[in-house]
């Protein structure tokens, strides 16, 4: 009962059918008390951006994506910014980014409860279209502080056959990245990606989507990647 407003909201935009749906994203963002203003706007004119790449749009419209956007933060606080959307258009991806871009940030003074972000990201997931492959995409600048653990989150996701992947902004010597592999992300060929700084998230979130996303449907970017080093 307790992940019911999420659901709810996540249902706002369901088509009517979810016939040839390829993935489902859900993008989780830490609005914790450790992120300031302008750390929240440089995540969410990072990921606006992103998600206007072209090589990430054309990959979403050839899956027929569907994308939904979670904000997060301490026990009991998850809001569903954008319910589950179909990519199926450059336009549906440019409206994504729109909205992206222009999200009000809910929260701005409590703890880490990724454990429950985890729960809630998988009642969302419950909700989603019916899609080939389902992926929760987390990004967190600090470990669990508060709610249940970790693990419980986990473990229900990868029941639900879910892949977890990360990206991590570090900002101390505390080795975050380490902790996120080692206890949230999940699932096969599930990763973590690292920015040193808040400065470096734009970068790396385009590295991330490029790499769940693009390199799905694409062998040449496989390549492309791998030979040069270049996203």
């Amino acid at each position: 009962m307790r992940f019911l407003n999420v659901i709810a909201a996540g249902l706002l935009c369901f088509p009517a059918s979810a016939k040839g749906c390829e993935l489902a994203l859900l993008l989780t963002v830490d609005v914790s008390g450790s992120i300031d203003a302008d750390e929240y706007r440089v995540q969410m004119d990072g990921l606006a951006a992103a998600l206007r790449d072209g090589i990430v749009v054309e990959a979403l419209v050839a899956q027929e994506a569907a994308v939904a956007l979670m904000q997060w933060t301490g026990e009991g606080r998850q809001h569903v910014s954008v319910p589950w959307s179909r990519i199926t258009s450059a336009q549906d991806a440019e409206d994504l980014a729109v909205r992206v871009g222009h999200m009000r940030r809910q929260w701005s003074r409590y703890s880490t409860a990724i454990g429950d972000a985890l729960l809630a990201s998988a009642a969302l997931m419950e909700a989603a279209p019916s899609c080939e492959r389902k992926v929760v995409d987390v990004s967190g600048d600090g470990p669990s502080n508060e709610g249940p653990l970790v693990e419980y989150g986990r473990k229900r996701l990868a029941e639900l056959g879910v892949t977890i992947n990360a990206v991590v902004i570090e900002t101390d010597a505390s080795d975050l990245t380490a902790y996120f592999w080692e206890n949230v992300i999940t699932g096969p060929g599930a990763f973590v990606v690292t920015a040193q700084g808040f400065e470096d998230y734009p970068r790396r979130i385009r590295q991330k989507l490029i790499r769940e996303v693009a390199m799905q449907v694409s062998k040449t970017s496989v390549s492309f990647v791998e030979t040069t080093g270049k996203m």
